[in-house]
């Protein structure tokens, strides 16, 4: 059975908005890692469109973009993508899968067939997820700036306390830091 790992970047006041933050290469190297470490996505279907609109198009070369943004659009090509959403069922982007049924039956059918782990990179799946016990590991890339605004992480609230590990803490040149932790309870 695969980890589920909550990944994300978030500002210091813990921001989520993906307008806020480093976009740089190193980020997008950073990504790119995890990217390679696990063996699938998983998604809302807010974040999953977002991601549709803009990174097939780089993947094509449809856009001219530094190496480490082409690198990351042309992994995220080829990796197996899920789709959490009640409202849409048709996700044609390439290697594109809808999440059916009842969620936590349906993620815990995802990361048992996921060895290699599976990322989850929306913030309000992942707090769904988190209240549902699913989530093993977070990597949050901290970035070092106050955004002022939200969406923030875990808005919705979680029934109790996360009681964590830290695994590792990596600092970036641009300022961020990547944070590891893992769940202890």
């Amino acid at each position: 059975m695969g980890l589920l790992t909550f990944t994300i970047n978030v500002t210091l006041d813990g921001c989520v908005d993906h307008q806020e933050g480093i976009s740089d290469e190193e980020t997008h190297t950073y990504f790119t890692r995890l990217l390679d470490e696990s063996g699938a996505m998983l998604w809302g279907r807010t974040t999953y469109e977002m991601m549709e609109s803009y990174w097939p198009a780089v993947a094509r070369g449809d856009f001219d973009a530094p190496p480490a943004l082409r690198e990351w659009a042309l992994k995220l090509e080829s990796k197996s993508k899920y789709v959490v959403s009640a409202t849409r069922s048709d996700f044609p982007w390439t290697n594109s899968h809808h999440i059916e049924g009842e969620l936590r039956t349906a993620v815990q059918a995802l990361k048992d067939q996921t060895p290699r782990g599976v990322l989850v990179g929306s913030g309000k799946l992942a707090t769904q997820l988190d209240r549902l016990d699913l989530i093993d590991e977070y990597k949050f890339l901290v970035h070092p700036m106050i955004a002022g605004h939200g969406p923030t992480l875990y808005q919705g609230g979680l029934p109790s306390t996360r009681r964590l590990e830290l695994i590792s803490a990596e600092p970036l040149s641009n300022g961020a830091v990547a944070m590891h932790y893992r769940r202890t309870d």
